[in-house]
């Protein structure tokens, strides 16, 4: 009896340890921070979370995109160039590991700018 409960002890001891990362992912990359619909999905085996800024500029026109997802660590803390949707688009990366970790969207300032906004077109459309 006590043998096998030592047996079941060093048997769980010996399991791997290997916890499944969860981190958020945008449905589609997002215009603005609070657009990213996030929901949590599983990462594959050795990938971390992913937050990434995309800067897109032609002449005057600016457009900021923003995404979360998994990644392979290849592909993190990483800054480049591309070209896409006719605008030049810069993007940086920036991973973490731990649970749920590529949360933080907005800044305040932002989330209050788009507030004020939202009200401000209110209030001209009311008139």
């Amino acid at each position: 009896m006590m043998s096998c409960l030592y047996s079941s002890v060093l048997f769980i001891c010996l399991l791997p340890s290997v916890v499944p990362l969860f981190c958020y992912t945008c449905v589609f990359p997002a215009i603005s921070p609070l657009d990213c619909i996030r929901y949590p999905t599983i990462c594959g085996p050795g990938q971390r979370c992913l937050s990434s800024k995309a800067i897109g500029q032609r002449g005057e026109f600016q457009v900021v995109l923003y995404e979360k997802s998994c990644v392979l660590p290849a592909l993190c803390g990483i800054t480049g160039e591309k070209f896409a949707m006719g605008l030049n688009f810069t993007f940086t990366n920036e991973c973490c590991d731990t649970l749920l970790c590529n949360e933080a969207s907005a800044s305040s300032g932002g989330f209050y700018t788009a507030t004020l906004l939202s009200l401000a077109l209110s209030l001209l459309f009311l008139q």
